[in-house]
Protein backbone atom coordinates (compact mmCIF):
# COMPACT_ATOMS: atom_id res chain seq x y z
CA UNK A 1 0.00 0.00 0.00
CA UNK A 2 2.86 2.37 0.81
CA UNK A 3 4.49 1.76 -2.57
CA UNK A 4 1.21 2.40 -4.38
CA UNK A 5 0.73 5.66 -2.47
CA UNK A 6 4.27 6.80 -3.30
CA UNK A 7 3.74 5.93 -6.97
CA UNK A 8 0.47 7.85 -7.09
CA UNK A 9 1.91 10.95 -5.41
CA UNK A 10 4.99 10.86 -7.64
CA UNK A 11 2.86 10.60 -10.77
CA UNK A 12 0.67 13.53 -9.68
CA UNK A 13 3.82 15.55 -8.94
CA UNK A 14 5.26 14.77 -12.40
CA UNK A 15 2.00 15.77 -14.10
CA UNK A 16 1.86 19.03 -12.15
CA UNK A 17 5.46 19.98 -12.92
CA UNK A 18 5.04 19.10 -16.61
CA UNK A 19 1.84 21.17 -16.79
CA UNK A 20 3.58 24.18 -15.25
CA UNK A 21 6.57 23.90 -17.60
CA UNK A 22 4.31 23.47 -20.62
CA UNK A 23 2.48 26.69 -19.77
CA UNK A 24 5.57 28.59 -18.68
CA UNK A 25 5.86 30.28 -22.07
CA UNK A 26 2.53 32.04 -21.53
CA UNK A 27 3.95 33.87 -18.50
CA UNK A 28 5.07 37.38 -19.57
CA UNK A 29 8.83 37.81 -19.23
CA UNK A 30 10.15 40.03 -16.49
CA UNK A 31 11.66 43.29 -17.63
CA UNK A 32 15.38 43.02 -17.17
CA UNK A 33 17.76 45.91 -16.81
CA UNK A 34 20.79 43.76 -17.57
CA UNK A 35 23.66 45.11 -19.62
CA UNK A 36 25.93 43.22 -22.05
CA UNK A 37 29.00 41.62 -20.53
CA UNK A 38 32.03 43.79 -21.19
CA UNK A 39 32.32 47.46 -22.07
CA UNK A 40 34.26 49.31 -24.75
CA UNK A 41 37.61 47.80 -25.59
CA UNK A 42 36.57 44.26 -24.64
CA UNK A 43 39.35 41.80 -25.48
CA UNK A 44 38.47 38.31 -26.68
CA UNK A 45 41.21 35.72 -26.92
CA UNK A 46 41.48 32.30 -28.49
CA UNK A 47 44.51 30.48 -27.11
CA UNK A 48 46.00 27.41 -28.78
CA UNK A 49 49.31 26.45 -27.19
CA UNK A 50 51.42 29.61 -27.62
CA UNK A 51 49.59 31.03 -30.64
CA UNK A 52 47.05 33.49 -29.29
CA UNK A 53 44.65 35.52 -31.40
CA UNK A 54 43.19 38.60 -29.72
CA UNK A 55 40.16 40.53 -30.94
CA UNK A 56 39.42 43.92 -29.39
CA UNK A 57 35.83 45.08 -29.74
CA UNK A 58 36.06 48.85 -29.82
CA UNK A 59 32.40 49.41 -28.89
CA UNK A 60 32.22 46.39 -26.60
CA UNK A 61 29.84 43.45 -26.56
CA UNK A 62 26.87 45.68 -27.33
CA UNK A 63 28.08 45.81 -30.97
CA UNK A 64 29.75 42.43 -31.61
CA UNK A 65 29.79 43.05 -35.40
CA UNK A 66 31.04 46.62 -35.11
CA UNK A 67 34.59 48.00 -35.43
CA UNK A 68 37.37 45.88 -34.06
CA UNK A 69 41.11 45.38 -33.98
CA UNK A 70 42.53 41.90 -34.55
CA UNK A 71 45.99 40.94 -33.32
CA UNK A 72 47.55 37.84 -34.88
CA UNK A 73 50.88 36.43 -33.63
CA UNK A 74 53.79 37.88 -35.62
CA UNK A 75 51.58 40.09 -37.81
CA UNK A 76 50.57 43.77 -37.78
CA UNK A 77 47.30 44.80 -36.18
CA UNK A 78 44.23 44.55 -38.44
CA UNK A 79 41.44 47.10 -38.16
CA UNK A 80 37.95 46.25 -39.42
CA UNK A 81 35.15 48.81 -39.55
CA UNK A 82 32.51 46.04 -39.46
CA UNK A 83 32.18 42.33 -40.15
CA UNK A 84 29.54 40.08 -41.71
CA UNK A 85 27.22 37.91 -39.64
CA UNK A 86 29.09 34.80 -40.73
CA UNK A 87 32.26 35.88 -38.94
CA UNK A 88 32.91 33.70 -35.90
CA UNK A 89 34.29 35.39 -32.83
CA UNK A 90 36.97 33.55 -30.88
CA UNK A 91 35.57 32.00 -27.75
CA UNK A 92 36.11 33.70 -24.41
CA UNK A 93 38.32 31.38 -22.35
CA UNK A 94 36.19 31.11 -19.21
CA UNK A 95 37.55 28.45 -16.89
CA UNK A 96 35.24 25.63 -15.83
CA UNK A 97 36.37 23.61 -12.81
CA UNK A 98 33.14 21.62 -12.43
CA UNK A 99 33.92 17.94 -11.71
CA UNK A 100 33.13 15.50 -14.49
CA UNK A 101 30.54 13.51 -12.54
CA UNK A 102 28.53 16.67 -11.83
CA UNK A 103 28.62 17.62 -15.52
CA UNK A 104 27.43 14.15 -16.55
CA UNK A 105 24.69 14.27 -13.90
CA UNK A 106 23.48 17.63 -15.19
CA UNK A 107 23.45 16.31 -18.77
CA UNK A 108 21.44 13.21 -17.84
CA UNK A 109 18.94 15.26 -15.82
CA UNK A 110 18.46 17.65 -18.73
CA UNK A 111 17.99 14.82 -21.25
CA UNK A 112 15.46 13.05 -19.05
CA UNK A 113 13.60 16.30 -18.40
CA UNK A 114 13.39 16.89 -22.16
CA UNK A 115 12.06 13.35 -22.63
CA UNK A 116 9.35 13.94 -20.01
CA UNK A 117 8.38 17.19 -21.71
CA UNK A 118 8.32 15.47 -25.10
CA UNK A 119 6.00 12.73 -23.84
CA UNK A 120 3.72 15.31 -22.24
CA UNK A 121 3.58 17.31 -25.46
CA UNK A 122 2.65 14.20 -27.48
CA UNK A 123 -0.37 13.10 -25.44
CA UNK A 124 -1.28 12.43 -21.83
CA UNK A 125 -1.45 8.65 -22.35
CA UNK A 126 2.13 8.46 -23.60
CA UNK A 127 3.25 10.58 -20.64
CA UNK A 128 1.38 8.47 -18.07
CA UNK A 129 2.76 5.21 -19.48
CA UNK A 130 6.36 6.46 -19.54
CA UNK A 131 6.30 8.26 -16.19
CA UNK A 132 4.33 5.50 -14.47
CA UNK A 133 6.70 2.76 -15.63
CA UNK A 134 9.75 4.78 -14.56
CA UNK A 135 8.24 5.54 -11.15
CA UNK A 136 7.41 1.84 -10.74
CA UNK A 137 11.05 0.97 -11.49
CA UNK A 138 12.34 3.55 -9.00
CA UNK A 139 9.96 2.31 -6.30
CA UNK A 140 11.29 -1.21 -6.80
CA UNK A 141 14.66 -0.06 -5.45
CA UNK A 142 13.34 -0.17 -1.89
CA UNK A 143 15.27 -3.35 -1.16
CA UNK A 144 18.51 -1.64 -2.21
CA UNK A 145 18.33 0.96 0.58
CA UNK A 146 17.92 -1.90 3.09
CA UNK A 147 20.75 -4.00 1.68
CA UNK A 148 23.13 -3.69 4.62
CA UNK A 149 22.99 -2.89 8.32
CA UNK A 150 24.74 0.47 7.87
CA UNK A 151 22.33 3.31 7.03
CA UNK A 152 25.05 5.44 5.41
CA UNK A 153 26.08 2.59 3.12
CA UNK A 154 22.45 2.05 2.17
CA UNK A 155 22.11 5.75 1.37
CA UNK A 156 25.09 5.66 -1.00
CA UNK A 157 23.81 2.45 -2.60
CA UNK A 158 20.46 4.12 -3.20
CA UNK A 159 22.15 7.16 -4.75
CA UNK A 160 24.24 4.94 -7.04
CA UNK A 161 21.17 2.95 -8.07
CA UNK A 162 19.23 6.13 -8.87
CA UNK A 163 22.22 7.50 -10.81
CA UNK A 164 22.46 4.27 -12.77
CA UNK A 165 18.79 4.38 -13.77
CA UNK A 166 19.17 8.02 -14.78
CA UNK A 167 22.11 7.14 -17.05
CA UNK A 168 20.24 4.11 -18.41
CA UNK A 169 17.26 6.30 -19.35
CA UNK A 170 19.52 8.69 -21.23
CA UNK A 171 21.23 5.80 -23.01
CA UNK A 172 18.09 3.89 -23.98
CA UNK A 173 16.42 7.02 -25.39
CA UNK A 174 19.23 7.89 -27.79
CA UNK A 175 18.33 7.73 -31.51
CA UNK A 176 20.82 4.89 -32.07
CA UNK A 177 19.25 2.72 -29.37
CA UNK A 178 15.77 3.55 -30.64
CA UNK A 179 16.77 2.25 -34.08
CA UNK A 180 18.15 -0.96 -32.54
CA UNK A 181 14.99 -1.47 -30.50
CA UNK A 182 12.77 -0.87 -33.52
CA UNK A 183 14.70 -3.51 -35.48
CA UNK A 184 14.15 -6.02 -32.66
CA UNK A 185 10.47 -5.49 -31.96
CA UNK A 186 9.52 -5.25 -35.68
CA UNK A 187 6.18 -3.52 -35.12
CA UNK A 188 5.09 -6.00 -32.43
CA UNK A 189 4.37 -3.09 -30.06
CA UNK A 190 4.55 0.68 -30.65
CA UNK A 191 8.09 1.98 -30.37
CA UNK A 192 6.98 4.65 -27.88
CA UNK A 193 5.89 1.88 -25.47
CA UNK A 194 9.09 -0.18 -25.78
CA UNK A 195 11.10 1.73 -23.16
CA UNK A 196 8.21 1.81 -20.62
CA UNK A 197 7.83 -1.96 -21.02
CA UNK A 198 11.54 -2.34 -20.28
CA UNK A 199 11.13 -0.23 -17.14
CA UNK A 200 8.11 -2.29 -16.14
CA UNK A 201 9.91 -5.59 -16.69
CA UNK A 202 12.96 -4.50 -14.68
CA UNK A 203 10.71 -3.22 -11.89
CA UNK A 204 8.80 -6.52 -11.76
CA UNK A 205 12.05 -8.47 -11.49
CA UNK A 206 13.27 -6.25 -8.65
CA UNK A 207 9.93 -6.53 -6.85
CA UNK A 208 10.07 -10.30 -7.26
CA UNK A 209 13.60 -10.32 -5.83
CA UNK A 210 12.45 -8.22 -2.86
CA UNK A 211 9.53 -10.60 -2.24
CA UNK A 212 11.82 -13.65 -2.34
CA UNK A 213 14.24 -12.02 0.10
CA UNK A 214 11.35 -11.19 2.44
CA UNK A 215 9.96 -14.74 2.12
CA UNK A 216 13.35 -16.33 2.86
CA UNK A 217 13.91 -14.12 5.91
CA UNK A 218 10.39 -14.86 7.17
CA UNK A 219 10.94 -18.60 6.64
CA UNK A 220 14.25 -18.45 8.51
CA UNK A 221 12.70 -16.59 11.45
CA UNK A 222 9.85 -19.13 11.65
CA UNK A 223 12.32 -22.03 11.70
CA UNK A 224 14.18 -20.45 14.58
Amino acid sequence: MTVISIMGLSLVFCIGISFLLDNWKSVPPEQSAGIPLGGKGLMLSNSLHRNETVVILINGASQPLGPRVTALPGQPLIFLESVSTGFDLPSIPFKDDTPWFLKSLAIDIRLNAEMFQKKYSENILSFLVYAGALIFLLCSLGNVIKFSAWPLANLFLGILAFRGILAFCSFINTPEMQEILSSFIKNIIPLSFTVPFMFLGAGLLLHLYSFLIFFIKRRSSDDI
